[in-house]
């Protein structure tokens, strides 16, 4: 079972407990009805599949008609889907599919915001794991719906030698080299990044080399224009720590590779919308 399937039965579970007992006490138990997705808010869509997922793990026998695919852009009044059957099993849906979509919809939405002001730029946006525990799947899904990239999953996917790695391994060169030995004797192949905090530090990330990316922590724009020319492409650069709508444009024109935001996912506002009665 998916990571995906996993938090949507972790949702109906958390929610529906041992009954739905306002359904159960006054809507009889074979009614039939419909209900439609209205946007309130404009952004980017996201959660529709996720959605249709939630309603065919509760009750199989839902017909869910969606109107508009993620990544559209709504606006208003907009009717995202539709779905049909059970009065039950659309009401037990109805809240999980909303938490579900909202945030992943307000994510994708501030995701996007980013994305275009760096249009024209050879950089990329990238999320990071500031996300809700237990969220994280959907989390970097509604990222990339919303035209960014995501980082890296999880701690296993990728070695991130930041700060305290560093410095609790006694300096640059012992974290990479220590990584590589790692890699070397277990036999897995994933890529390196190094976190770095001043001109030093990169300057020894270059003699040591074995990574792929150096990550610029809390550079200013000037600096990080300093170390791209310094670092002149042998590794990916990606700026990080900061940064924001009104400064995203000055450090991806400096040429870095990437820039990763730790607020696409844990300073968002959430898409408002809502599930009715057809």
């Amino acid at each position: 079972m998916s990571l995906e399937d996993k938090l949507i039965d972790l949702a109906i579970a958390e929610d529906i407990g041992d009954g739905d007992h306002s359904s159960l006490s006054c809507i009889p138990n074979d009614a039939v009805g419909e209900v439609q997705l209205m946007l309130k808010d404009s952004g980017v869509l996201a959660g529709v599949e996720v959605a249709q997922k939630v309603y065919q793990r509760i009750d199989s026998q839902i017909n869910f008609t969606p109107f508009l695919t993620d990544g559209a852009s709504v606006k208003f009044g907009d009717i995202g889907f539709s779905a049909k059957g059970r009065v039950h099993s659309l009401l037990q849906a109805e809240r999980i599919v909303l938490n579900i979509m909202q945030r992943m919809s307000g994510i994708a939405s501030q995701t996007n915001v980013y994305v275009k002001l760096i249009e024209g730029t050879r950089a990329k946006v990238l999320d990071t794991r500031k996300t809700t525990p237990g969220m994280r799947v959907f989390d970097k899904l509604a990222v990339r719906i919303g035209g960014g990239h995501n980082h890296r999953m999880g701690l296993y996917d990728m070695i991130m030698l930041k700060d305290n790695h560093v410095d609790f391994a006694g300096g640059v060169r012992q974290a990479i080299e220590k990584a590589n030995s790692y890699l070397k004797s277990t036999g897995r192949n994933i890529d390196i990044e190094i976190e770095t905090r001043n001109f030093d530090e990169i300057m020894e990330v270059i003699e040591v080399g074995g990574v792929k990316r150096i990550m610029l922590d809390n550079f200013s724009v000037e600096n990080t224009r300093k170390a791209v020319a310094l670092i002149d492409g042998r590794f990916e650069v990606e700026s990080s720590g900061g940064i924001t709508q009104e400064t995203i444009r000055g450090y991806a024109e400096t040429g870095v590779d990437f820039i990763s935001v730790g607020a696409l996912t844990h300073k968002i506002k959430s898409l408002d919308m809502n599930l009715k009665k057809v």
